[in-house]
């Protein structure tokens, strides 16, 4: 975990000012990497949605060091958080900072279907977070949330899925992965 030293108070100062969980920081990136690891190595660009504090953008861009990644908030202190941190960690040549709103995002040409994965930890309610984050993937990509522990029963309508032109879920750790299969 010697990749993630630099981003350690960057995580403390987020729980310091109430942006982020107070669970162990080690516990956080472990679950971010989730994340990390459900993107396919195929994947060039990633867009976190609603990436409040970094995570679990910024874990992963320190994991998947060969991804572009936009992380967006519609928060002015968060994203002016995100954009020192992304200095801080020496990374603002592949991983940008966006402050929006996400669904005006996803009628605008320069990032609508432009992405090949789209991942979200705590963005809203889940149908709305599938629908804004399919807008914004490539068919063929990856829509990556974070899911409730595996002892709670599924979240996930599958007539809704498939009205979503999605395939899924596929539970892998700590996330749900659907497959984009085309843009309605």
């Amino acid at each position: 975990m010697q990749q993630f030293v630099g981003l350690e108070p960057i995580l403390l100062e987020a729980q310091r000012v109430g942006a982020l969980t107070q669970a162990p920081v080690e516990q956080i990136i472990r679950h971010a990497l989730s994340f990390a690891q459900a993107i396919p190595t195929t994947a060039k660009r990633v867009v976190d949605l609603g990436s409040g504090a970094g995570v679990p953008g910024l874990i992963v861009a320190l994991e998947r060091p060969e991804l572009e990644i936009v992380l967006v908030d519609r928060r002015l202190g968060r994203t002016d958080s995100l954009v020192r941190a992304v200095s801080a960690l020496n990374i603002a040549d592949r991983v940008s900072v966006v402050c929006s709103e996400i669904e005006p995002m996803t009628r605008d040409a320069k990032w609508a279907k432009s992405f090949e994965a789209a991942i979200s930890r705590g963005l809203g309610p889940p149908i709305q977070t599938l629908t804004f984050s399919r807008d914004l993937v490539k068919p063929g990509g990856v829509v990556v949330i974070s899911e409730p522990p595996s002892t709670t029963q599924s979240r996930w309508d599958a007539n809704q899925i498939a009205e979503l032109g999605l395939q899924g879920p596929e539970r892998l750790g700590a996330v749900a992965v659907f497959h984009v299969k085309h843009l309605n």
